[in-house]
């Protein structure tokens, strides 16, 4: 699912370093964009649905055009896909592959390689809420912040099954005291559960702090849905930027997934061959691990990271090279 501009080029970009790779996956492209929303009204239609709801995986690249005010469209496409299908954990990984990304100053707190995992089906994204008397001085908006038992204990069990030495959990339960605390209590039950698996818990103001200070500190971040697309970006940044952060949308018990680079349609610099491909490359890596071929997303990863410390690669990263001529120096080194 390319949908709409800078994911028009980056996604053909990842299948063809798919296929370099030695892939042999079937693919369906489908006409899930802004140009098909404006022509009938619809986001997905319910026979498009109905394939990708049965489809191994979605390679998804961004969503959502300045001509499309209507939020019922990434509504729509982007959150039906997550909610319905109920892909749970969103992994946002943030890995240094050059020091010379690094915007920190300190060489030795350069060091990134964490994982933040964050509940992608609750929280203020739920869509909950209204304004009331609008568009009046008296108008009333509120924005509903929904947190089950069942939604924050299976995130936080999962974040305890994928860290390798600690899970950080992250929240602001000293001021939302309700969710907060739903949160803690989930929190402290299943780490009592793991007793091995090192523990820490911060307010997400903290966490922002630390994660500049010293982002070698972390292993695995666990937190809200709101919490978790902020610091994410956060993390982008001291990895080099959006434009080579993926992110994958799974459940772990159902098999599903659908993986899509974290940064957005880029409507200033799309179609003009600048879009960074590296973003929905890594995500496409973390398909195929998902889809059980561990060492060809490792070889993905290691063509990656071979191209960046080459510069080639595009502009926001130290490189000359087009979006295409990116993908095919990543290409080149798997083929070499």
């Amino acid at each position: 699912m390319p949908c709409d501009g800078a994911g028009k080029e980056v996604v053909p970009e990842a299948i063809k370093v798919l296929r370099a790779a030695g892939a042999d996956f079937e693919f369906e492209q489908f006409d899930v964009n802004a140009d098909a929303y404006l022509r009938t009204g619809v986001a997905i239609p319910d026979d498009v649905w109905k394939q990708l709801a049965a489809a191994d995986a979605i390679l998804f690249g961004a969503v959502g055009d300045p001509r499309v005010q209507d939020p019922n469209y990434l509504a729509g496409v982007l959150l039906r896909l997550r909610f319905e299908l109920d892909l749970y954990v969103n992994l946002r990984p943030a890995k240094l592959y050059d020091d010379r990304l690094s915007p920190l100053r300190r060489e030795d707190r350069r060091r990134t390689d964490l994982l933040i995992m964050r509940e992608n089906t609750e929280g203020l994204y739920v869509g909950m809420g209204g304004r009331f008397k609008k568009g009046t001085e008296e108008e009333i908006a509120t924005q509903e912040d929904v947190n089950t038992h069942l939604g924050v204990t299976r995130i936080i069990e999962h974040a305890f099954k994928t860290a390798k030495r600690e899970v950080v959990m992250v929240d602001k339960s000293n001021a939302m005291v309700f969710a907060g605390g739903l949160w803690q209590e989930c929190w402290k039950a299943v780490a009592a559960a793991n007793p091995k698996v090192k523990t820490r818990h911060l307010l997400v103001d903290a966490a922002a702090m630390q994660l500049v200070k010293d982002p070698s500190q972390f292993d695995v971040i666990v937190t809200g849905n709101l919490f978790g697309d902020i610091l994410s970006d956060l993390t982008a940044e001291l990895v080099g930027g959006m434009g080579i952060a993926p992110s994958a949308n799974i459940n772990p018990s159902s098999g599903r997934g659908l993986f899509e680079p974290v940064h957005g349609t880029a409507p200033d610099i799309a179609g003009k061959g600048m879009v960074n491909p590296v973003g929905a490359i890594l995500s496409a890596a973390m398909m195929v691990k998902h889809l059980g071929v561990p060492d060809m997303a490792d070889a993905i990863e290691g063509a990656v990271e071979s191209a960046i410390r080459a510069r080639e690669c595009t502009r926001d990263i130290g490189g000359d090279l087009s979006t295409s001529q990116a993908g095919d120096a990543i290409v080149k080194r798997l083929k070499d």
